[in-house]
């Protein structure tokens, strides 16, 4: 996936958004909408497509589910510097993250989002909390051992997958057949419907693109 330059305006007044095209991002149903006309269009701010995100999650019609940020207990220096990275840029723009609460990519990507200041979310399979890693702000102790591979998956509005395991293979699987936008970097199985994405800094685009219904997933399947 290649980085988006897309630009936004922002009508300060109204508290709307739109688009170069003219058209109006509806946020209770994350679709774009023509406007009555050109004088409908504000004169700025210009925003870039994190900072329309960073302000959609900064109002009322924010979108409060998380980002899921999915990959092995023992990834290699690359995979978790990304996560890392990733859980930073997340965090920013005011997106939870859901992972699965342990070491590895799980944590670093909880390392970075504590950085920021932000919220990780830990659904451990254990039915208690001692494994999740320090850097969790919300450790949830499932106890259903790789099951929870699932509630990792529906949880988030779409997910990210670093590098690869059985168990990211599983949650990237599930994510796809929940209907999920799938990005996946650092070696993630390219499988089909994953949107493979070159680094944290293209990923973390690809999410504010799902969350401001620039990007739509894969119809869900039974």
């Amino acid at each position: 996936m290649t980085r988006r330059i897309e630009m936004f305006l922002l009508d300060e007044t109204r508290k709307q958004l739109f688009d170069q095209a003219g058209r109006c991002f509806d946020a209770p149903t994350r679709r774009w909408h023509d406007a009555a006309g050109p004088a409908d269009l504000p004169a700025g701010p210009a925003l870039s497509l994190r900072d329309a995100a960073r302000w959609l999650q900064q109002g009322p019609q924010r979108l409060r589910a998380p980002v899921s940020v999915i990959g092995p207990r023992d990834g290699g220096p690359a995979q978790l510097a990304a996560a890392e990275r990733l859980g930073e840029i997340l965090a920013e723009c005011g997106f939870a993250v859901a992972c699965g609460g342990r070491q590895g990519v799980m944590e670093a990507v909880c390392r970075g989002v504590a950085t920021k200041g932000g919220l990780s979310i830990g659904l451990l399979p254990e039915p208690h909390i001692a494994d999740a890693n320090p850097y969790v702000t919300l450790p949830i102790a499932t106890g259903l051992g790789e099951a929870r591979n699932a509630i990792v998956a529906r949880a988030g509005f779409c997910l990210v997958a670093i590098g690869d395991s059985y168990g990211t293979l599983s949650e990237v699987a599930l994510g796809l057949q929940f209907g999920r936008v799938v990005f996946g970097l650092c070696d993630a199985a390219q499988i089909p419907g994953m949107r493979p994405c070159a680094d944290a800094e293209a990923a973390a685009d690809g999410v504010c693109a799902v969350a401001l219904g620039l990007i739509e997933g894969p119809a869900a399947r039974a």
